[in-house]
Parts: structure tokens; sequence; C-alpha cells
């Protein structure tokens, strides 16, 4: 057996830059097995698999580990791929996962916009596992699906070196530390080593969260952010009540056959 897939560079104007994906539009499921060894076969951070379902698309998204319940950035890839490679009609695509409905639809200066569930973060304790972990002492602490961690600075967050290990043993999926930003409203960069990525170079799913704390600290709905990475990514944010949109360009570089 054969299956096409696309590799797609997310939230970036460039090639080898933003964060890359691997996107399958698929006829029918695959066994779960063998979708998480096609995602570690790749090795990226997500791998993202698609089934039509009448008028909307099923999506699932694969870390080389674990299968994670929301991406943003595999998303953005997976909409790029539909709507350029395969040439889908329209101008908004929906999609069915485990986190519920999402949305993506064509904007202005082509970039595509990723309507997804706020998920607003709430004051946890500042401990002492976590400082160690990251080397450095926060402003604060929240969670929600993440953990978020405000530190004093851009520079602050640009120069972070997290002990991975430290990381991996705290009960949270992902850490994501944030400060405002210079040239941007905020600055963030996400680790998820237990999940089987130290560092993810752009999380659309981080600003599920980010979005509304910036929102409601910087008393303004729309926002520019940057994911400060190695790789690096921009981002156009909107708060819009329980939801947030995320938006940001791609590029396709890369499409082959996985033989099976």
């Amino acid at each position: 057996m054969k299956l096409e897939f696309h590799q797609i560079d997310a939230f970036t104007q460039r090639p080898f830059a933003g964060n890359p994906a691997v996107v399958y539009r698929l006829d029918a499921w695959l066994d779960d097995a063998l979708m998480q060894r096609i995602a570690a076969e790749h090795n990226l951070s997500e791998t993202a698999f698609l089934v039509k379902e009448g008028a909307v698309w099923r999506i699932r998204w694969f870390t080389p580990k674990a299968e994670v319940p929301l991406c943003g950035h595999a998303t953005l890839a997976s909409a790029h791929a539909l709507f350029e490679v395969y040439q889908e009609p329209g101008e908004r695509l929906e999609f069915i996962s485990k986190s519920g409905e999402l949305r993506v639809s064509r904007e202005e200066e082509g970039r595509l916009a990723l309507d997804f569930p706020a998920q607003v973060p709430h004051p946890v304790a500042v401990t002492v596992e976590l400082e160690h972990a990251l080397g450095m002492a926060p402003v604060a602490a929240l969670g929600a699906n993440l953990l978020m961690v405000v530190l004093e600075s851009e520079q602050a967050v640009r120069e972070c070196t997290p002990d991975f290990k430290a990381l991996s043993k705290l009960p949270w999926q992902g850490v994501i530390v944030t400060a405002a930003g210079m040239k941007h409203d905020f600055v963030s960069r996400f680790f998820a080593p237990v999940i089987g990525i130290d560092e993810d170079p752009v999380t659309g799913a981080a600003h599920c969260s980010l979005i509304p704390y910036w929102a409601e600290r910087l008393g303004k709905r729309l926002l520019r952010a940057e994911q400060c990475s190695a790789r690096g990514g921009e981002l156009w944010c909107r708060l819009d009540d329980e939801r947030v949109s995320i938006a940001g360009h791609s590029v396709l570089v890369a499409s082959g056959r996985l033989w099976i």
C-alpha cells in the first residue's frame, strides 16, 4: 500500500521556518498503531491524518510518541494541503476533532485563520519543581490544558534553557513560557518533552490560552504574537468570546509517498 503525504511549514512565509507538519489525506482510517508508527517515522512534532465525513473532515494528530487532542499548526498545514494541493473549493473548511469542531478560513494576504476554543488559564501555584525545571523564577503560573508560565521579559523567554527531564516530571502535557513583547504584543515558547517534543517551534494550541490571558492583560482583542523558537513563527490573534482566531501563513516544502 502506498500513501501520499505533504510536508508543510506552518506560521511562516518561507521554507525551513515556522513549524513543520506532515499531512495525510486518507480514504479510510488506518489502524491507530500504524498511524503512530508513521508519525514516529516522520519524527516531526505532529503528523495529521484526515478522512472526509460528509461535508466535514475528521482530523487526528500524532506526535512521535502519542496522539494529542488538539494541534494548531498541523490543522493549519492540513487546511493548506486541502486548499492548495487538493483544490478544495470555498473559503472555509470544517474539521471534527477530539477537541470538538474546528474551522479554518481564508484571510487577507494569503493567511489561514484557525477558529479554536479558548482555554482560559487560571492561577496555579509556582512550585520549587517548576522553578528548578525552568532554571528561573516565574512571575506567575496559570493552568488550563497546558501550564502557562509568565516570565519577566522577552529576553527571559528567549534565554530560558529548561531541564527537559525535570519538565517531563511535571503533571502537565506541556509548558508555555511567555512575556510581553518588544515588537509584538507578546512572545512565547513551548516545551513538551513528556510527549516527545523538547521544544515545539510554533504552537497554535498554546495560543488558545495565551490569547485570552494577554487580551485581558493588555485590554485588546486583536494581538500580534511571535513564538521565538529557533525556527520562529508569527501569529495574528483575536479573542472572540469563548473562541480564538489564530492566523498565519504556510508553505509547502515537500511531497512524497510512503510505502507500507
